[in-house]
């Protein structure tokens, strides 16, 4: 049991990080367009992380790394802010909380597990907290960040499932390692046709790049991988409904943002959603 409680925490580490992307990418890089930073947060870290690990796939893990690179990574990260950069980080927030629903029906497809009841109903309550957290009433919709949010989470939702499937032989730093550096290498080609010419960037462009990539992508993807393999899909996803609640917390610590009684219940039906999604299954 004590194992099982400090996989959730070190895994919920991640998402909490995570929940500073929309406060350091609208604040500290503004003029960067969203492929370019998810490439120059993807990249740098795996290769730092193969550095460390000195480890290159074989066989079946060369195009296996690719595939999860390109889920979990590119083009998850490509989605990801081109939602931050075209929604109000509320709505955004709210399209990705759908993440955890989307995995427990796919876990059930591709891992034959049982679609349990309390799964569902966790990732609702988790998803109702979110919009009570982060909408509000002049939240405006973009059709194309809305469905940019939504085929992010699909994206990561599957590779989530497939990375768990596949059950990579090499530790999980290792794994991580290629799966950022397959990831960042497929974004090369498409920043460089698609993409405007990267401003000069500033330091505190460049502060806010260290963080996305060796703190909010080498370390937190880590911590996450190796989540994904220890505990249930839709325990982990779960955690994910942490993101949201982190970026209103840091919105209000550093923004002057204010918390009213709709937001105080929707951080009640989040950490509500996360208990109910850590319960073991019974017999378990």
């Amino acid at each position: 049991m004590r194992t099982h409680v400090s996989d959730i925490a070190l895994t919920a580490i991640a998402p909490v990080i995570w929940g500073s992307t929309y406060i350091v990418t609208t604040e500290f890089l503004q003029g960067f367009s969203p492929l370019t930073v998810a490439l120059l947060r993807a990249l740098p870290a795996g290769l730092i992380l193969l550095l460390i690990v000195r480890r290159l796939p074989k066989g079946i893990w060369w195009w296996r790394s690719f595939v999860l690179g390109g889920l979990n990574i590119s083009f998850f990260l490509s989605m990801l802010f081109v939602a931050a950069y075209r929604l109000p980080g509320g709505v955004a927030a709210t399209v990705a909380a759908i993440q955890p629903l989307i995995v427990v029906f796919i876990a059930a497809l591709l891992l034959k597990t049982a679609i349990r009841p309390v799964a569902v109903v966790a990732a609702l309550v988790g998803i109702a907290g979110v919009a009570l957290l982060v909408l509000t009433p002049q939240a405006a919709l973009d059709e194309v960040g809305v469905a940019a949010g939504l085929a992010g989470a699909v994206s990561m939702a599957f590779g989530n499932v497939l990375a768990r499937k596949w059950k990579s032989p090499e530790t999980m730093l290792t794994s991580t390692a290629w799966q950022l550096t397959a990831g960042g290498l497929l974004l090369i080609p498409v920043v460089l046709v698609f993409e405007p010419s990267m401003p000069v960037p500033t330091v505190p462009n460049l502060l806010a790049l260290c963080w996305l990539s060796i703190i909010g992508a080498a370390l937190t993807y880590a911590l996450w991988f190796r989540g994904v393999a220890r505990l249930e899909p839709a325990a982990v996803s779960a955690l994910l409904f942490l993101s949201p609640l982190t970026a209103v917390l840091l919105g209000w610590v550093f923004l002057g943002q204010t918390l009213n009684a709709f937001q105080a219940v929707g951080i009640l039906f989040v950490i509500g959603s996360i208990w109910l999604s850590q319960r073991p299954p019974r017999g378990a």
